[in-house]
């Protein structure tokens, strides 16, 4: 088998990629069961199959659970500034027989494009024989007909985008040409980015939805200067929330579910003349599940262990009350595997009237 020195180097020339790869994969349509659609990766109902050409994506990542809906990106936002999910990653594509008819098509006709030559058009000729006549390079065997003799009997894997990454270069950085992965074996560990459990979970991190959260007030939307007002959740009103994302194509099916768990509340009074308590602002869970307090008759002279205090009046306006839930966020996924993913916030506003009266029986 002849073989390069170099994975990287044997087709360095963007121009080759974006010919050979972007255009047949990373370019294509979001949809689901359309012809050669794997280039989006997420839907809340994908699937694979066949039409008149034979040609299908074989699977895309199927979300469930309390997901945004139509694969859109959900509301929970990771506390760690410097997290990110994955922008694109490799996954099955088509078999050999598919793989071929779509592929060897696209390098003939880039072949065919008036002025193609030079080094593009000598790097595009390297695809064609690494796929027809076994031309390989260090830590990439070369193939023989696109493996039509192994059809079924495994896949080739390519570039697949994040669709809800706003960075397109980012998004097509899964550059590096198809390559087989037989039925029920992993791909080869050069490929970082393959899809895996892990991935996944944070595929699902991302598309999830966390419920609404409205704060309970006593007094409610309306309340009085230096008049402390107490603020609680019951545990009935928020719970742990799960989505979970899941891949199946033959010889390969793997799945991620991710968990959230409540931890606590930061009230922001939406203006500096305000006490909050704790003074951190920061009210933790108890040991019930619930956050704070609910007010009672009686406690009027009490110091409320969740709420604010506002110092001054809001006038002819309100102030906008912040409240927003930390969340703990851990994943378990196929095979055992599992870990922990940066905490999520999530939270909303609701609009608060302070009155200046001074002395209030409750």
């Amino acid at each position: 088998m002849p073989v390069n020195t170099s994975r990287r180097t044997a087709f360095s020339t963007g121009t080759v990629l974006f010919l050979a790869v972007s255009a047949l994969i990373l370019a294509a349509p979001s949809s689901a069961a359309k012809p050669v659609n794997f280039g989006k990766g997420d839907d809340t109902n994908q699937q694979g199959g066949r039409d008149s050409t034979g040609i299908y994506a074989a699977a895309q990542i199927q979300y469930s659970g309390s997901v945004a809906k139509g694969g859109g990106t959900g509301n929970v936002t990771s506390a760690d500034v410097n997290w990110t999910p994955p922008a694109c990653w490799y996954a099955p594509y088509l078999g050999a027989k598919d793989f071929k008819a779509k592929m060897s098509k696209s390098i003939e006709d880039s072949l065919n494009t008036p002025g193609m030559g030079g080094t593009a058009g000598s790097a595009l000729g390297d695809v064609q024989r690494h796929y027809e006549d076994d031309y390989g390079w260090t830590d990439t065997p070369g193939y023989k007909d696109y493996n039509v003799d192994k059809d079924g009997k495994g896949m080739f894997w390519a570039g697949v985008e994040n669709p809800n990454e706003p960075d397109a270069l980012k998004r097509m950085s899964c550059t590096d040409l198809p390559f087989w992965v037989d039925n029920g074996e992993a791909p080869p560990p050069q490929y970082e980015q393959a899809i895996s459990p892990e991935i996944l979970a944070a595929l699902a991190y991302q598309h999830m939805q966390l419920p609404d959260t409205k704060v309970t007030l006593a007094p409610a939307a309306n309340t009085k200067v230096n008049l402390p007002t107490w603020a609680w959740l019951n545990k009935a009103g928020f719970d742990e929330v799960q989505a979970t994302a899941a891949l199946n194509a033959p010889g390969f099916s793997i799945q991620a579910t991710t968990t959230a768990k409540p931890v606590s509340l930061k009230l922001e009074p939406g203006t500096a003349d305000a006490q909050t308590y704790p003074a951190s602002g920061e009210c933790v869970i108890n040991a019930d599940g619930s956050i704070g307090e609910p007010y009672a008759q009686g406690k009027s002279n009490q110091t409320p262990p969740c709420g604010i205090k506002y110092l001054r009046s809001s006038g002819d306006g309100t102030y906008n009350l912040r409240a927003t839930i930390t969340w703990d966020i851990a994943w378990t996924g196929t095979g055992g595997a599992g870990g922990d993913l940066p905490d999520g916030t999530f939270g909303g506003q609701q609009a608060i009237t302070v009155q200046e009266i001074q002395a209030v029986n409750r």
